[in-house]
Formats: C-alpha cells, sequence, structure tokens
C-alpha cells in the first residue's frame, strides 16, 4: 500500500524556491530512505510515495527537515530549434494582441530554467513566460498532442517528448528529440538547465524506437503467441522511484488479481505475468507448462483457476467476463529484459510493447508450485449494479469540490491505463502550479469533467485533485469498463495528503 505527502519549500515559481527544492531533491536521491517509493520534484515542492506501515507523518517531518542543504549543481545551458507555425500559434496570436511575428519573437528571446521534469518521460516544466504570452491552459484538454510539441499555460513553458494528451497551448515543434530512451543520456534537459529556443525550419524528429524487453530474458520458452489480443502487455509490480524522470509508474493496474494469479502457481504475487485488456490472446504451449488466470469485476467479485498445458495445446484468452482486465501467470514469472528496475512497459516513454503474433515467452523456472488446480470465488456486487469506489481528500480538497464528488452519479466515458475519464455531475475544480500527481488522484480540470488516475499517468500535473483514491480500492478502478456506472463515498477512516512546510 502507498499513501503521499507534499514537503513544501515555498509558494509558486520563484527562483530561489526552486534552488531549494533542487538542493533537497539532491539529498534525497543521495541516500532515499527504504520507506520511499518515489519522489517527484516540481516548481515549490516535492511529491512522496511511501509505505505508511513503515513510517508515519511525524517521522517523515523530521526526515524532510534533515535534508542536506549543499550546493547544488550548476545547470548547463541548452539551445533547443524550433519550427514555429501551425498548431494554437494563430489562436495564441489572436488571444494575446500580438502578431504570430511577435508571439515568435517573445517566446524565442527568453530564458527559461527548467525547474523539474515529468509528466511524461523528459517533458521540462521551464519558467517564466514573458507577461504578454501568459495564456490559461485550455478548458478541456487535447486528447492527444503531437510529438515534440513546444507548449506554454500560465508562466510556463515545456516541450512534449512524445504524442499525449495535454491542456498546454501549442506555438510549434522542436527538431531534437528531448526524450530518447536508447540515449546514454535519456533526457536532454534536467532541473537546473537554462533553455533557449532557437527558431529554425525543418521538419521534427519521428518518434525514437521502442526499447525491446521481450526475449531479452533467460529463460525456457513455453507459450508462443497466435493471435496477441487488443492490448495484451507483460507486467510485474511497476517501476519504483522513477517518478521524477516522466517514467510512468506502470506495472498493473488490477496488482490483486496479478498477486492471486501469481499465487496460484507458487510465484511471489508482483512476478511478471500477462495483462490482458479485454480481449485477450491466443497461445500454444511449446511445452508442457502450468499457467494461472485471475480476474475481478469492478465490483470485487473474483475469478481464478489454473491448468497445464500439454505441450501443442491451444489456450484461447479472447472472450473475458467481469472487468476489463485479466491476468496470466507461467512458473517463476515471465523472463524479461528491464528498463530502469522493472520489467513492465511505458508505452508514452517507447519502453517495451504489447505482444505481437509469433513471439515467444519464456518462463523463468520449467517447474510450477502448483498443488493443485484451483478456482476461487469472492463475491462482490451485482454485475450491471453502480460501483462505488471510497475517496480520501486530495491535495485541493475544497468542500464544494468533495460535495460535488459524493453526491454526483458518474458514467465511464473512457478508460485506459492513464485513467478513468467520468461523465455525469460537473465537479468544481481548475488549475493549479504544476506538482507531483497521486496515483489514484481524482483530477479536474477548469471544463468540470473529472478523471481517476491510474498507472500511467503523467507524474507532474497542474489541475486540481480534491480527492484520491483509496489505496485499496485502485485495483477495482483499474477493471471500469465504458459505460459502467459509479459513485463515490468517503472512506470513514479518511485521513487527507500531508503537505509540509519545510
Amino acid at each position: 500500500m502507498t499513501w503521499g505527502a507534499y514537503l513544501v519549500y515555498g509558494r509558486g515559481i520563484n527562483p530561489q524556491v526552486g534552488a531549494r527544492v533542487a538542493r533537497a531533491a539532491a539529498a534525497i536521491e543521495a541516500d532515499p530512505p527504504p520507506w520511499l517509493r518515489d519522489w517527484i520534484p516540481s516548481y515549490d515542492r516535492i511529491f512522496i510515495e511511501y509505505d505508511p506501515r513503515s513510517v508515519d507523518a511525524g517521522a517523515i517531518a523530521g526526515w524532510a527537515r534533515s535534508l542536506e542543504a549543499g550546493e547544488g549543481l550548476e545547470g548547463r545551458r541548452v539551445e533547443i530549434p524550433v519550427h514555429y507555425g501551425g498548431l494554437d500559434l494563430p489562436e495564441i496570436a489572436e488571444r494575446t494582441g500580438l502578431s504570430p511575428e511577435e508571439v515568435v519573437r517573445l517566446h524565442a528571446g527568453t530564458e527559461y530554467r527548467v525547474y523539474a521534469v515529468g509528466f511524461t518521460p523528459g517533458f521540462p516544466f521551464m519558467a517564466e513566460l514573458p507577461e504578454a504570452l501568459r495564456l490559461p491552459r485550455r478548458a478541456v484538454p487535447r486528447k492527444r498532442v503531437p510529438a515534440h510539441a513546444v507548449g506554454i499555460a500560465g508562466v510556463q513553458t515545456g516541450i512534449y517528448p512524445q504524442e499525449s494528451p495535454g491542456g498546454w497551448n501549442l506555438l510549434g515543434r522542436t527538431l531534437v528529440r528531448v526524450y530518447d530512451p536508447h540515449r546514454a543520456r535519456p533526457f536532454l534537459l534536467e532541473p537546473g538547465d537554462r533553455v533557449r529556443f532557437v527558431p529554425r525550419e525543418g521538419d521534427p524528429p519521428g518518434p525514437p524506437e521502442a526499447v525491446e524487453l521481450l526475449g531479452a530474458g533467460e529463460g525456457a520458452a513455453v507459450l508462443e503467441v497466435l493471435e496477441p489480443g487488443l492490448l495484451t502487455l507483460p507486467v510485474d509490480g511497476g517501476r519504483f522511484r522513477a517518478g521524477r524522470f516522466g517514467l510512468a509508474r506502470s506495472g498493473p493496474l488490477d496488482a490483486r488479481s496479478l498477486g492471486v494469479a501469481n499465487r496460484l502457481i507458487g510465484n511471489p504475487p508482483e512476478a511478471a505475468a500477462l495483462e490482458l485488456n479485454l480481449v485477450g490472446p491466443v497461445l500454444e504451449a511449446r511445452a508442457g507448462v502450468t499457467v494461472a488466470l485471475a480476474l475481478q469485476d469492478a465490483h470485487g467479485s473474483m475469478r481464478a483457476w489454473a491448468r497445464t498445458l500439454r505441450r501443442g495445446e491451444r489456450l484461447d484468452l479472447r472472450t473475458l467476463s467481469g472487468g476489463a482486465r485479466a491476468y496470466l501467470a507461467v512458473p517463476g514469472g515471465l523472463a524479461l529484459g528491464r528498463f530502469m528496475g522493472s520489467v513492465s512497459p511505458d508505452l508514452k516513454g517507447r519502453i517495451g510493447r504489447p505482444l505481437r503474433a509469433g513471439d515467444r515467452l519464456q518462463a523463468a523456472t520449467a517447474r510450477s508450485g502448483l498443488r493443485r488446480t484451483a478456482r476461487t470465488w469472492c463475491r462482490g456486487g451485482r454485475a450491471g449494479s453502480e460501483v462505488v469506489l471510497r475517496l480520501r481528500p486530495g491535495p485541493q480538497a475544497g468542500a464544494g469540490a468533495l460535495e460535488a464528488l459524493l453526491r454526483g452519479r458518474f458514467r465511464v466515458a473512457a478508460a485506459d491505463r492513464m485513467g478513468v475519464r467520468l461523465e455525469g455531475a460537473a465537479v468544481p475544480g481548475g488549475e493549479v502550479t504544476s506538482e507531483g500527481v497521486p496515483l489514484g488522484a481524482v483530477q479536474v480540470p477548469p471544463g468540470g469533467a473529472p478523471m481517476l488516475l491510474l498507472a500511467d499517468r503523467g507524474t507532474i500535473g497542474g489541475y486540481a485533485k480534491p480527492a484520491v483514491l483509496h489505496p485499496a480500492d485502485l485495483a477495482r478502478a483499474g477493471q471500469l469498463r465504458e459505460g459502467d456506472r459509479l459513485r463515490f463515498v468517503l472512506d470513514p477512516a479518511a485521513r487527507a495528503y500531508d503537505v509540509l512546510e519545510v
């Protein structure tokens, strides 16, 4: 279980405050305590995730005050070529009362400080933008911002390293990659760097090649993929202590089902397995192998089984009943390559990929710890009835927003690994200074449509987060399908995220 807190070093976007944050973040990186799951610096604070069973808020406060305040490193000066034009440039010019040429001159004529890297892998948060160019984020974020787009929002400017959702106003596109996982130094920019944009003509680069993790491990080939399914991914417990680079936690959307599948055949609960999304794969056994499958629905009803396949036997998993995702485990876990400590893909970061026809899956061990075939059922709510999820107060827990969430009724408009978009009752939201985003946050942009943020969320964001899902309900949220209906209740033992002034 994971919970979070904010270590606050000042208010707003300020070079002196940013320097304090940078020094504290460097001290954490030099000696992270064992209970710390992740840390995400931003403009004026550091968001930390921790194991609440191992440390309490009082001990965290003492630790935060004891962080060494060293001198820090002087950042580099970096020039980035940009092809300005198209996208939102005409609209930006109209809204600011400037010509497009004046917008470009002002944006490119300023040196910016990199305060943080996050949201998506390599996305640099930079300030301060000339006052004449300061515009709010879009009321409704785009579902797709093109890779290498240069955006502005409030006093900030930034670069979208790859295609992703986003709500900033777009001026043009860079002619270099600010993130490439194949480079020895994947992230072009780091906090403390100074950046100038240089207007140039040219075409933006294509996306980097994905880092291959399938087939990079050592083990016996036990399954061959005949049909890959809709989005079948290898996952383990997730990628920890990488949020400061913008890398997603990834891992399973339903950690409970992953753990059940693994335990059925004697694996550790976070051993690497397959996550099946809506439509699963068709697999053929390359050798005799025991497999286990588990899935629950969004109410918590669990179904699980294990069986031994003979060589040449096919396993057809194209039809999943219950929730949106199931988990298939093999003895010892899948043998895969790792990136920053995890086999889980980060699809925005071009790390790993879904299964393809012809892939051969390797097991870490040849034998299973299974003693008998097992079926388990845990009864939850009725199929088709409202899903009920528990909330705790979030970083921006205003009374109006919490009341709207608790009184409203919602429908799932769309769901993927980044999160669940809801429609229904409008919830008061808005912009905040960009900061670390908790896993399970209920994020509400100015348009008022809430979104539950899941395993592939952006690590830094600038929208209000009035509530956070109870950690034990994240697995059920990961099983929501489009069209599901849900409501929220307040966790009776609700504890707000700590905001610790340092």
